[in-house]
């Protein structure tokens, strides 16, 4: 399909404004256009029962955390009531800037909406970027986010037993490891992962990779600079905790939907993840958005399909993590 009409919109407009690729900027310029870009396509944030910044003790020192709670009930009126509202489940999420630049302002808008949406309590994580902090820096980082917020559930109306981890583009590629070390680190046990376009294999060589080379949008030249800053070496790529799609095996993890774009350098190696999760026999929808660019699901104060994503991504957790849905593994 070609190009989304709204896409092609918003690509003249970057045209016209003859917007630098991020790549190109020192750092600190592109953490700042990357935010600014974020609060102003992600649309006008909505409201949510509780707002709450805190941190936890991390592998690297302090931790922050973003804590959202939707405003429904979650503590039950008459507990013999099993109809009675009782604990939300809850969600990490983990946002996307390749490891490098994002933050936990730019997935505010993300995490107000699926908590609203679900309902669930949603726990958005400031790990360490790279280049100064690289992998496995922020690998460990979600990976005690997760164990925290299984921990501390009941402090913040969560139930620990309804508990998913979640991402978008470098956040999918952590949820998606999490997964993994959750599996190999015995808990804690996860109900499902959301898996958006993200990051499966440092050392891909596919169609979307070599198509994707427009300077208006994430391209192939992106993914190189991102994956420069992430890594210690080339080598670090064969590790599956930063290439999960080269992990033995992909049985045994939470079900997953993973999502991606038609003009995205990284839809071939998530579609081929979907794909690898299902053969090791672990439940896995595949939804992919033609016409769609990298970084839509972020967007949707002026894409929308990325409501329609996002819509289908609550829905997604709302049934893997209703009360008796199969729990958590």
């Amino acid at each position: 399909m070609p190009l989304d009409p709204q896409v092609e919109a918003l690509r003249a407009a970057r045209t016209a404004a003859a917007a630098p690729p991020l790549y190109t900027m020192s750092l600190d310029e592109a953490r700042a256009a990357d935010r600014a870009d974020a609060l102003a396509s992600g649309g006008d944030p909505e409201p949510v029962g509780e707002v709450t910044d805190t941190a936890m003790p991390g592998p690297g020192g302090p931790l922050p955390l973003r804590i959202f709670r939707p405003d429904v009930p979650d503590v039950p009126e008459a507990p013999d009531d099993p109809d009675a509202p009782g604990p939300l489940p809850v969600l990490a999420y983990f946002f996307g800037g390749g490891w490098t630049l994002g933050s936990l302002d730019t997935c505010d808008a993300i995490c107000r909406r699926l908590a609203n949406a679900v309902p669930c309590v949603a726990v958005a994580v400031g790990y360490r970027l790279a280049p100064e902090h690289k992998f496995p820096a922020a690998v460990e980082d979600c990976f005690a986010a997760v164990r925290w917020a299984a921990a501390h559930a009941s402090g913040y109306g969560g139930d620990p037993g309804r508990l998913a981890v979640g991402g978008d583009s470098a956040g999918g590629n952590l949820a998606a490891v999490t997964s993994l070390l959750a599996r190999e680190r015995s808990g804690p046990p996860l109900a499902a992962q959301l898996l958006v376009y993200p990051n499966t294999d440092h050392h891909a060589d596919t169609p979307s990779q070599r198509e994707n080379t427009d300077d208006a949008f994430f391209n192939a030249r992106s993914v190189d600079w991102y994956w420069r800053h992430y890594l210690r070496g080339p080598e670090d790529g064969a590790s599956p905790y930063v290439s999960p799609l080269r992990a033995r095996d992909l049985g045994g993890l939470p079900p997953a939907l993973v999502i991606t774009a038609e003009y995205d350098p990284l839809r071939d190696e998530g579609e081929a993840y979907a794909r690898r999760l299902r053969e090791a026999g672990t439940p896995a929808a595949l939804s992919r958005y033609d016409g769609m660019i990298h970084g839509f699901f972020a967007m949707p104060g002026v894409l929308d399909a990325a409501g329609a994503a996002l819509d289908e991504a609550a829905e997604f957790l709302r049934v893997r993590l209703a009360p008796g849905a199969g729990g958590a593994r």
